[in-house]
């Protein structure tokens, strides 16, 4: 952290500085320049908030220098991190695509959905049992009963299951039906508590990226999971909400190379929600894929035009075919596979 003092900061205010970071277990090295003099404290300031510097007598702005964030920085864990599901690795050499539908409908929906999922080749399946919905008089989920559905068509497969979590209550359900992989979604990025709570169980944490979310912002939530204790993170760029309506989110693609130069841990896409349109799935599937995401998480409906939940944006078996083919071609040519 660096402390940049006023030009007019006098010596008393520099020496008050100074004894305020030894107060608080840091070094100072003091610089004293022609016009202004700076103060660098030396030690972990993470803990630090540099509005309890600023306001002290004659400082002009903090700078920090050490990330906020520790546990998901690349800077302390160099080499990548392999999230593991089951038989199942995100992060490694392969490109999971984990497919499925928005809500879990019925059980003959669900057992057509799970074995196209397997037939395409994923290796994981996704289905919505509680939904969080922008108005409280659309479908909500079968809840409980949703989730009995998903468990057992995926397991049928031979599938791991990816499922969200939207309330701290529904926690101890999740783990009793042995969902594989707990979703936060983008509503949640900042629930604080339930970070806290998912962050206390041994099961893997797929963490989407708010809608009007820093990249910054996003992995302090991830870094709320790591600190209680589960480092099993996977990272879910969905797009971010922008002045464009031509679309349903922005995707941001250059969330992956940016994510991977600062964390070690696995980060995937949601074409599905990005593009809110399934003619555009391929497409941001693919750019996807070419800027290196470890995986996608894509919407699937055996009949797309009888989704009770975001139809417009689900591919069809047959079009989930057509992408991963696609998809298998573009991974090759980044040494890897899907």
């Amino acid at each position: 952290m660096i402390i940049v003092m006023r030009a007019d900061a006098t010596e008393e205010q520099i020496q008050a500085v100074e004894s305020r970071l030894r107060s608080l277990d840091l070094a100072a090295n003091i610089s004293r320049g022609r016009e202004i003099t700076v103060i660098g404290a030396i030690g972990d300031d993470r803990k630090i908030q540099s509005e309890y510097l600023e306001t002290l007598p004659g400082v002009e702005r903090v700078i920090r220098v050490l990330k906020p964030y520790k546990i998901v920085a690349r800077e302390w864990h160099h080499e990548d991190s392999v999230v593991p599901v089951g038989d199942v690795q995100i992060g490694g050499r392969t490109v999971q695509v984990i497919a499925g539908p928005c809500s879990v409908e019925t059980p003959e929906q669900m057992a057509a959905a799970a074995a196209a999922v397997h037939a395409a080749g994923c290796r994981l399946m996704r289905g919505g049992a509680f939904k969080p919905r922008t108005s409280p008089y659309t479908f909500q989920g079968l809840g409980e009963k949703g989730l009995e559905y998903l468990m057992h068509a995926a397991k049928l497969q031979g599938l791991p299951v990816v499922t969200e979590l939207m309330d701290v209550r529904q926690l101890e359900m999740f783990l009793r039906y042995g969902v594989d992989v707990i979703q936060i979604g983008t509503r949640n990025m900042q629930n604080f508590d339930l970070l806290k709570e998912v962050g206390r169980v041994d099961r893997p944490v797929i963490l989407k990226r708010g809608m009007s979310a820093t990249v910054s912002e996003w992995l302090m939530s991830a870094e709320y999971i790591a600190a209680g204790g589960n480092h099993n993170i996977i990272f879910c760029e969905r797009g971010v909400r922008s002045f464009e309506t031509a679309y349903r989110n922005m995707l941001d693609v250059t969330a992956v190379p940016v994510l991977k130069r600062e964390t070690h841990l696995p980060v995937i896409i949601d074409p599905s929600h990005a593009g809110g349109k399934a003619w555009m799935v391929p497409a941001l599937a693919r750019a996807a894929v070419a800027a290196g995401a470890d995986g996608l998480l894509v919407e699937m409906h055996p009949c797309p035009n009888e989704a009770w939940c975001d139809a417009d944006q689900a591919l069809t078996p047959q079009e989930l075919n057509v992408l991963m083919d696609e998809l298998r071609g573009i991974a090759r040519v980044l040494g890897r596979d899907v």
